[in-house]
């Protein structure tokens, strides 16, 4: 799905995505008996997010030229949610931790994901998603549930040595693997009734199951997956080694904004088919 028309997509969603996705899953990744301490007042001046517009629809340039997007939308609401004035700026992936260690700017808030690697150069808030593994099938499939038991013998397609397939060949041996060299080859193959299944990255499947290419043939069978060795620890806000101030009211707005419903809100705008 292109920027453009993600972002189309969204206009015509507006604020109504909540009401137009009765039954969505909305995870949470906030325990209430485990409430943060508020900030105190005055401790944080301002906040500068560091982002990038090339990851729909977590970060990408709206129809004003202004960065939009999931991750972008969380990070106004934070601000709003602590009092505080915040700015949005705009950089190549691959230059936003050095930015951050160089004070270009306070808080990374583009899908950096956590890991061992990620972890030796910041210090993360609590993870606000995560990306799981999904099965997809025919809408008419007879299968309810994708247990290696249940998908014994069936076609699964999934991306050739990605994660994903080293996942179905750990857990689901006994399925008639197929390796595809894209997730759209993958997914065209399913449409056709070449395979049973495809096993791929929630989010994506997700937003071809919500999109014209699927043409409504589709749906989630069985899962998540959410495997931390294969599929990661999931996504949080990275600040500076060491700014803990900044870290704990972070995840005091995170936590206030899902109590509050505030998260569920933005997660079925972006996202009115579950990854989950």
């Amino acid at each position: 799905m292109s920027i453009a028309v993600f972002a189309l997509i969204l206009a015509l969603l507006g604020t109504a995505g909540a009401q137009t996705a009765p039954g969505v899953f909305v995870p949470g990744f906030w325990d209430p008996k485990r409430r943060p301490d508020k900030p105190e007042p005055g401790r944080i001046a301002t906040i500068r997010f560091l982002t990038e517009e090339d990851y729909p629809p977590f970060n990408f340039k709206g129809p004003d030229g202004q960065p939009i997007g999931f991750n972008v939308d969380l990070a106004r609401a934070i601000c709003l949610e602590l009092g505080l004035q915040c700015t949005v700026q705009v950089r190549r992936f691959d230059t936003l931790i050095e930015a951050l260690d160089e004070g270009r700017g306070d808080a990374i808030v583009a899908s950096l994901a956590i890991n061992p690697e990620t972890r030796k150069r910041v210090d993360f808030t609590d993870r606000y998603y995560r990306s799981p593994a999904r099965f997809v099938a025919g809408k008419d499939a007879a299968l309810k549930d994708a247990t290696p038991e249940a998908i014994a013998g069936m076609k699964v397609a999934v991306v050739e040595r990605s994660a994903h397939e080293a996942y179905l060949r750990a857990f689901f041996a006994e399925a008639a693997i197929q390796p595809r060299a894209h997730l759209q080859t993958a997914l065209a193959a399913l449409k056709r009734g070449e395979v049973d299944l495809v096993f791929g990255d929630g989010i994506a499947l997700a937003f071809w199951l919500n999109g014209r290419d699927s043409a409504g043939c589709c749906a989630f069978r069985g899962g998540p997956f959410i495997e931390s060795r294969y599929f990661g620890e999931g996504v949080g806000i990275a600040v500076k080694k060491g700014n803990d101030t900044l870290r704990r009211a972070l995840n005091y707005a995170l936590f206030r904004l899902w109590e509050k419903g505030a998260y569920t809100d933005l997660y079925l705008r972006y996202f009115p088919v579950s990854f989950y």
